[in-house]
């Protein structure tokens, strides 16, 4: 009965360019990998891409080192706790948080406009559509500028404010307590630091939110926007928003730099070996992840804060009580309209947290500084 399946031999004679049992000299194994190539030109096309790539990655690496040692030998070393680190701090967080909240631009119109109308559009993609048929991409851009002023002004306070408060509060209850204490100190630190960095936000988050609820948008910029805002309500109108915007920001901050610690605390843990194991590479690695996840904690805590905080900039009456502006507007919405637009903002927060502490972390690695987060004690 005649075999069902090729015998060795025929398989190497049907695709071997030589006889069958002869090993190829190492000329011919060169001609061969030639040959291969020859016959699967995108084989070859990958491999010399992926080859390119490897390069230009070492070149890019070791360009990034000679710039980060220039830079340090500038600045000198940078003593922990000191002036110049407080101030490289507050340097990368007006680096991490105006870059990325400046990208996410379009993500944040969209978000703005169905928490005001949640009718207003059926889905993303349908409104950045509209948008762009109707204005361009200027439109989908809408709001970008207060937001890179707003933004790069609170990240400066808040990253830089956490770093000096968590030393501060440290200091003030001693080693033994802070430790035991640690999350309670996160979230004080945190606090102490957003309360400040919102009044910086705050005025920029008024034009911001009304240029982008107003269609076609009430200003053409930031400097417009305040001088329109200030003309018709005064320095007031800038705050008005304020304390719901202290009930956002201020519960998101807390679980961002509680979680963040935490959960990072926790990736060491797991890992094997002590964090100083790590290259910069891995730890700013580890930051980006915990930062995701700190992000989608901060998204849901704060979202009916960040809801009523559009609605009361681009709804309250001139001359309205904060208390009775929130009563009207929850009777109009009620509780579900509360969580509009969620989904979209865990997406935008998660990306953000993430971001933003890998912004920072590698900031902080450029300028010879540790990254945030502390790894468990080795008796653990």
């Amino acid at each position: 009965m005649p075999l069902l399946f090729p015998t060795q031999g025929t398989l190497n004679d049907a695709f071997s360019p030589l006889p069958f049992g002869r090993t190829p000299e190492p000329d011919e194994q060169k001609s061969l990998h030639r040959s291969r190539q020859d016959r699967y030109p995108a084989w070859s096309t990958a491999e010399d891409l992926k080859s390119k790539a490897g390069a230009l990655s070492k070149d890019a690496q070791s360009e990034l080192k000679k710039a980060s040692q220039t830079a340090q030998a500038k600045t000198g070393k940078i003593e922990l706790y000191s002036g110049k680190y407080y101030s490289t701090c507050i340097l990368g967080g007006l680096i991490a948080c105006g870059a990325t909240h400046t990208a996410v631009t379009p993500l944040d119109l969209v978000k703005c406009r169905r928490q005001v109308d949640s009718k207003m559009y059926k889905g993303n993609f349908e409104a950045w559509g509209k948008i762009g048929r109707a204005e361009g991409l200027r439109g989908i851009f809408t709001g970008w500028s207060p937001t890179l002023f707003g933004y790069s002004a609170q990240g400066a306070f808040k990253y830089g404010g956490y770093e000096y408060f968590k030393k501060f509060y440290s200091d003030l209850a001693g080693e033994d307590i802070a430790y035991r204490y640690k999350t309670s100190l996160y979230l004080a630190a945190s606090a102490s630091a957003e309360l400040i960095a919102d009044v910086a936000l705050c005025p920029f988050e008024a034009v911001k939110v009304r240029m982008q609820t107003t269609i076609p948008p009430f200003a053409s910029g930031t400097l417009n926007g305040i001088s329109t805002i200030t003309g018709k309500e005064g320095t007031a109108g800038l705050y008005k928003g304020l304390y719901p915007l202290w009930g956002r920001q201020i519960p998101y901050t807390m679980m961002k730099f509680a979680s963040f610690e935490t959960i990072v605390e926790a990736i060491y843990g797991y890992l094997p070996g002590q964090k100083s194991d790590y290259g910069k590479a891995a730890q700013t690695g580890v930051s980006f992840a915990g930062g995701y996840l700190a992000g989608i904690l901060c998204a849901i805590v704060s979202h009916p804060a960040d809801v009523m905080v559009s609605k009361l900039n681009a709804n309250r009456q001139t001359g309205e009580a904060f208390g009775a502006a929130m009563g009207r507007i929850y009777k109009d919405i009620g509780f579900s309209g509360l969580w509009n637009g969620l989904v979209i903002r865990i997406f935008m927060i998660g990306t953000l947290t993430s971001l933003q502490w890998g912004i920072y972390d590698s900031f902080k690695v450029y300028m010879g500084l540790p990254t945030t987060g502390a790894a468990p004690p080795k008796n653990q």
